[in-house]
Parts: C-alpha cells; sequence; structure tokens
C-alpha cells in the first residue's frame, strides 16, 4: 500500500421496509433487489426480531434456493430446519449457519417459541456462474466455536473471516468473505483493514454509528439526524459527525479501511465484506441465477420435481 490508507466515506444509507415473509414473518428487509447491484455480491439482508409469537412462528415453510447462499445469524431464540437432503437441526443464540443452496435445495427455517422472543439477521450471497450449480453444503458454527477478540473499546466476533490474527468458525466460502459481529463502546473508533476491490456494508443493530462522511440526498438526511437533515434536504453534501442509528445499514464506499466510530451510547452492528463477482444476475424469488432461461429452468424443474440434484447425506 502506498502512501496513507484511505478511508472510506459513506456511499450510501439504507433504511429497508418493513414486510412479511415466508408464511407471515414480519422483517425489515434492509435490502434486496432493487440494491443488488450496488451491494454485489450481497444480494439480501433480512432483520427479524420480536417478543410476539404472531410475528416470528409462522416461520418460513419448505421453498427451494439454488444458485446462491443464505446466512442465518442469531442474537436470541432458535430456528429450527429441514430440508430435502436429509439434514435437519437449531439454530440458537449465538449460532452462525452458511448454506451454500448450490445446484439445488427445498428447506424449511421455523423459528421457535422463547419467552424472550428471536432476533436474528439473514443474509444471501450470490454465487459465481462457476459454482452455481455445485452441490448443496452446509457450515454450521455454534456459538461456542465463534471467538471473541477483545480490542481497546470494544470485541469483534469473526464468523467468518479473521480478525487481528484470529479466525472464524467458517472457512472455505468462495471469495473468501469476511462477516463480524462487532459491539463498540461508547465513542470507541475501529478501523477496519478492506482490500479495495471490496465491497462492504455494516448494520447497526443497537446504538449509532458515527458517519465519516455521507452523500447529498434525502436518503442520507433520513439517517444522519436532524442536525444535518436540512442539508441533506437542499442538495447540500453531509460532512462526518452524522450518525447512522439502529436499523440502519451503511454502504461503504472505495478506500483502504472502514472507520467505525461508535457514538455516545455504544454501538453493536454486523460488518461484511466480500469481492464482487461482476455478473448479470437473473433473480425470481428464492433463486439467483445469471441469466432468464437459468431461471425459467429451475422453476420449471421445481415443478416437475427434478429440482434437487444431489440424493440424501
Amino acid at each position: 500500500m502506498n502512501g496513507k490508507p484511505a478511508i472510506r466515506q459513506v456511499g450510501r444509507i439504507l433504511k429497508g421496509t418493513r414486510t412479511k415473509d415466508g408464511a407471515g414473518v414480519s422483517l425489515l428487509r434492509v435490502f434486496s433487489s432493487p440494491e443488488a447491484k450496488d451491494l454485489d455480491p450481497f444480494l439480501l439482508f433480512d432483520a427479524f426480531g420480536s417478543e410476539e409469537p404472531s410475528e416470528y412462528l409462522p416461520g418460513f415453510p419448505r421453498h427451494p434456493h439454488r444458485g446462491m447462499e443464505t446466512v442465518t445469524y442469531m442474537l436470541e431464540g432458535t430456528v429450527r430446519h429441514g430440508d430435502s437432503l436429509g439434514n435437519s437441526g437449531t439454530i440458537g443464540k449465538g449460532d452462525l449457519q452458511w448454506m451454500s443452496a448450490g445446484s439445488g435445495i427445498i428447506h424449511e427455517e421455523m423459528p421457535q417459541f422463547s419467552p424472550r422472543g428471536v432476533i436474528g439477521f439473514q443474509l444471501w450471497v450470490n454465487l459465481p456462474r462457476a459454482e452455481k450449480m455445485k452441490d448443496p453444503e452446509y457450515r454450521d458454527a455454534p456459538a461456542a466455536s465463534v471467538p471473541s477478540v477483545a480490542f481497546p473499546g470494544g470485541t469483534v466476533k469473526p464468523l467468518a473471516g479473521g480478525f487481528r490474527g484470529i479466525a472464524g468458525p467458517v472457512t472455505g466460502i468462495v471469495r473468501d468473505p469476511a462477516y463480524f459481529d462487532i459491539n463498540l463502546e461508547p465513542d470507541a473508533v475501529l478501523d477496519l483493514e478492506t482490500p479495495r476491490s471490496q465491497t462492504c456494508f455494516a448494520y447497526v443493530y443497537a446504538g449509532f454509528l458515527v458517519l465519516q462522511g455521507v452523500p447529498s440526498g434525502a436518503d442520507a438526511g433520513a439517517a444522519a439526524g436532524t442536525a444535518t437533515a436540512g442539508a441533506a434536504a437542499a442538495g447540500g453534501s453531509i460532512p462526518s459527525g452524522g450518525t447512522a442509528a439502529a436499523n440502519s445499514c451503511v454502504l461503504f464506499g472505495p478506500g483502504d479501511l472502514a472507520r467505525l466510530q461508535a457514538g455516545s451510547a455504544g454501538c453493536s452492528l454486523v460488518f461484511a465484506r466480500a469481492e464482487p463477482l461482476h455478473e448479470p444476475i437473473a433473480w425470481g424469488g428464492p433463486i439467483v441465477m445469471n441469466t432468464n432461461e437459468e431461471l425459467e429452468t429451475a422453476f420449471r424443474e421445481y415443478e416437475r420435481g427434478t429440482f434437487v440434484k444431489t440424493g440424501k447425506k
């Protein structure tokens, strides 16, 4: 690296949309197909959480996936899962499951009743063309396998990838992504090295993140707080020092470092980075391919019962 590392400024703030999915699970769809080009190779990020059973117990009954990966991380509660390959199990508090659908899998994910409710995230990651029809694969990481790395000002739990020489439990993922759960003490600052070629985002789930410069426009104003919202509405750029509150997603622009600075009450977030694919996306619900013809083939096979290409494990 020549010269001083460039800090990534905020490229975009995403506030998401409240919706229901599956059989009626209430969730925040933070980003999806309209934003996928900017977040390549990340496709979708859902945050689900409620203490009201009717908002999570309906679950996600059997549905297909092909051509992408689903990453489920639980902060509270339990999700029971099962699939067409005969796999089954539960994902509990602090557990992560990285499921590569590959050539095709039919599975279900059913949150279980908990007196403390259910809180979790699901991230979808695109697979490159050469990997879309590989055999499905699971990588399960129970909470006990996830290291917690302390630094002055907080902790980082590397779920995938490594932090300061400590590797997370999920390895062997195509394009070598990183996925961290980060807790920052009040006003703490953490600089994460990020190759310039990679896409990076942070989803704030508690507290506030201080922004390192944000774009002009209404979206930025909505996320940055009352002190700077007027400037955004007027079309001016918002200086560093605005904040992204809980339930905001920060998409970083180009640079060498992603600077994470907590607000006065601290901050908790998940951070992800990965190499973009730069490939065409043909997306139909839970199936993501490269061409419409491949998408049509997938749905035709699903209707005919030939969707799953591998037998039971």
